[in-house]
């Protein structure tokens, strides 16, 4: 124990880990900003509208017309194009808008991944500013960044070939999605505990009823990314009755309930919508279990779920606006992070 006790007592008084805090912090900002465009490139149809995977000279896009032309005559290849995009008379301004908005999204991945974590990270290895026992898990944040790229060029695929749908696997968008929100909490988490160096106490651990509502939480977007991936949010826009009634018309059961539960978009859909409420109700107990010790992130946590909720609905109701499907997503970000902040603080010694 004192091994440990004088390794985070040089840490302190050298301040870096509230160095590294402030740079997990900028992290974390990039992550939401990501997701958030994430949702722009979804909303818009335009996650396919590259159709290689060029991580290195991805960066640099088109540059003049020939290689526009070859881009957008790509493009032309792949079933959204030929059943979807094509017969509604696509023209070279409107490729250019969807391939902005998925360039854009690689490229914030990108120089994210390179400039804003890889570097830093080198640098503070190289210094050795990194306190004992978290170079694994820098390295763990540093290969789940890998990962979602190479886990997004996985999903994009599922839309570039066949000739049964035009959009990406369902349940390889929740990959990808759910994917870049662990990899927010985990990055979160670290950033806390970095923190909590910096003041001189211990990294916080996980608790039960933590991990359940994160657990919980993850249930609900894993849900929210069907219907996202099902374009199920389009099915009803009336709030809290669907189509008028309590349970939807329409759920289709001739393949099982596992199936329903899974690929069908009105129950998926009823199930998002009900289910919150359930994450609302543990939320609430969350940030009462951590109101005391930890007053600023009981109220995130309220302030959160509570705006989530609003735009969820007013989302739905507006029959899916661009606008408030993309704050939708932004907002269940900062949803995520808001708990892993409460979870970190019911796990804290005191």
């Amino acid at each position: 124990m004192t091994g440990v006790a004088d390794t985070m007592s040089g840490s302190i008084r050298s301040g870096k880990p509230a160095l590294l805090a402030r740079w997990l912090w900028l992290v974390v900002a990039i992550i939401v900003t990501v997701v958030a465009v994430g949702g722009i490139t979804r909303l818009t149809e335009s996650g396919l509208s590259i159709t290689e995977w060029k991580p290195v000279t991805g960066v640099i896009p088109p540059l003049n017309d020939a290689q526009w032309q070859a881009e957008f005559d790509a493009y032309k290849q792949i079933p959204q194009y030929i059943q979807v995009n094509g017969p509604a008379g696509m023209t070279m301004d409107d490729y250019k808008f969807i391939y902005f908005w998925e360039w854009f999204h690689r490229f914030l991945v990108r120089t994210g991944l390179g400039l804003a974590f890889v570097l830093p990270l080198g640098w503070f290895w190289a210094r050795g500013a990194i306190p004992a026992g978290f170079k694994p898990r820098l390295l763990g944040l540093l290969g789940l960044g890998l990962l979602q790229g190479a886990v997004g060029w996985w999903m994009v695929k599922s839309g570039l070939t066949g000739d049964a749908d035009v959009k990406v696997n369902h349940f390889r968008l929740a990959t990808h999605l759910l994917l870049a929100l662990f990899t927010l909490t985990y990055a979160t988490w670290t950033a806390l505990d970095m923190q909590a160096l910096a003041r001189g106490k211990a990294p916080a651990r996980f608790t039960r009823f933590g991990l359940f509502a994160l657990a919980a939480l993850f249930l609900q977007l894993f849900l929210g990314a069907l219907v996202a991936g099902l374009r199920a949010g389009h099915v009803a826009n009336d709030w809290p009755l669907m189509m008028g009634r309590f349970f939807p018309v329409g759920v289709d059961w001739s393949q099982g309930p596992i199936h329903a539960l899974l690929h069908d978009p009105f129950l998926l859909h009823f199930l998002h919508r009900w289910w919150a409420w359930g994450v609302v109700a543990i939320l609430i107990v969350l940030s009462r279990r951590v109101r005391q010790q930890c007053r600023p992130a009981s109220i995130a946590i309220h302030t959160a779920f509570g705006v989530q909720i609003v735009l969820g609905i007013v989302t739905v109701m507006s029959g899916v606006a661009l606008w408030l499907a993309v704050l939708h997503q932004l907002v269940g970000a900062l949803v995520v992070i808001a708990t892993a902040w409460g979870a970190h603080a019911l796990g804290r010694k005191t």
